[in-house]
């Protein structure tokens, strides 16, 4: 098989910079897309360019932007797209779901559209593990388990996931969903890390920021849970490992579509997979303060807070259909995760 030529959108984020290394690291040919909202883009230029010894093709600007999008897919004619371009923050996406809406929801239709005209059916999906109804269904949950929303982000990714569903069985897109939560975002070399413009909205780069006195003191939500020390569980993930799981996850789905069944109208069948990417297992915000404090070889100052909307106690995955199906599970440990959170951190100096 010739070379790929993917296109990832929104790019220079930090789950799309560490897999659009990896794309390039193997072989494809990576065109990458961003609006620059919150991404330092010479800093993660520079540092792609060391790791991939290439000077990768970007474009600036939107996926909501139909003209823009239009000529990037004439220009480039990309044989897929990872897509990752929406805004992720619980607590904003409470106080401006419209932001929500627009930015993840018509920013997904508009890729759709343009993808359907010129004919790029195949499709890696940035989704969330927060789709889960976490009130009704067990953890660790698996991919058949019921759905359920609490918040205006959370409910984005649903329904974009509809949106997907709809597009391979009417439109014959071949999509891949990967339902994930809490990455930890800093490559072993160093060279790319979570640095967000602002006040982060994760839990890491923001106990770090604390450790590094940029910011006063990091406000746990509440702390009655039903959970062992009463603070929210989530699973959290090294980045390499999901942008690994991206890398396999598109290499799964091209063989798919090569060896698919022709309909009874004479076209390939569609393909249509989701996998839950975790380690499944759950560690909870004290927990992830304590590996902190750990890692960093110091108290990092805290308080308890009310709870915050949206928020649920316990989300956690299976992640065995993906062992199964795309041989992928996580190879670095949380501890590895936060120790290059650090490493990166103090090596840029927070900027």
């Amino acid at each position: 098989m010739e070379p790929q030529k993917i296109l990832i959108t929104w790019w220079l984020g930090y789950i799309w910079s560490h897999t659009a290394a990896l794309f390039a690291q193997s072989g494809y040919e990576v065109v990458l897309l961003d609006n620059l909202s919150n991404t330092h883009k010479d800093q993660v230029l520079s540092s792609l360019k060391i790791l991939t010894w290439k000077d990768l093709t970007f474009y600036e600007g939107d996926v909501r932007d139909y003209d823009f999008l239009d000529k990037v897919f004439e220009q480039e004619k990309p044989d897929g797209v990872i897509h990752f371009a929406a805004k992720k923050a619980v607590w904003e996406s409470c106080h401006d779901p419209f932001l929500y809406y627009d930015n993840n929801i018509n920013g997904t239709i508009t890729l759709l559209e343009i993808m359907d005209k010129y004919q790029v059916k195949n499709l890696i999906f940035s989704s969330s593990a927060t789709v889960y109804d976490a009130e009704k269904n067990v953890p660790p949950f698996t991919e058949t388990d019921r759905l359920n929303t609490t918040n205006p982000y959370w409910t984005t990714k649903l329904v974009m996931e509809f949106l997907l569903k709809d597009m391979s069985q009417h439109k014959g897109f071949n999509v891949i969903c990967l339902r994930y939560f809490n990455p930890i975002w800093a490559h072993h070399s160093w060279l790319l890390g979570e640095n967000p413009k602002g006040i982060p909205t994760n839990l890491v780069p923001y106990l770090l920021k604390v450790a590094k006195k940029e910011i006063e003191k990091i406000t746990i939500f509440w702390d009655n849970y039903p959970t062992p020390d009463g603070t929210c569980i989530r699973d959290y993930i090294h980045i390499e490992d999901l942008a690994q799981a991206h890398l396999q996850s598109y290499d799964y789905l091209l063989k798919k579509v090569e060896k698919e069944q022709i309909t009874e109208e004479g076209n390939l069948a569609p393909a249509f997979e989701i996998f839950n990417i975790w380690t499944g297992n759950g560690k909870s915000v004290k927990e992830m303060l304590n590996i902190a404090e750990t890692v960093v070889w110091e108290e990092i100052n805290n308080e308890i807070g009310e709870r915050r909307d949206g928020d649920v106690a316990v989300s956690v995955a299976n992640p065995i259909k993906a062992k199964q199906i795309l041989w992928w599970e996580p190879q670095k440990s949380i501890v590895e995760a936060v120790e290059d959170a650090w490493n990166f951190y103090s090596a840029n100096k927070g900027a």
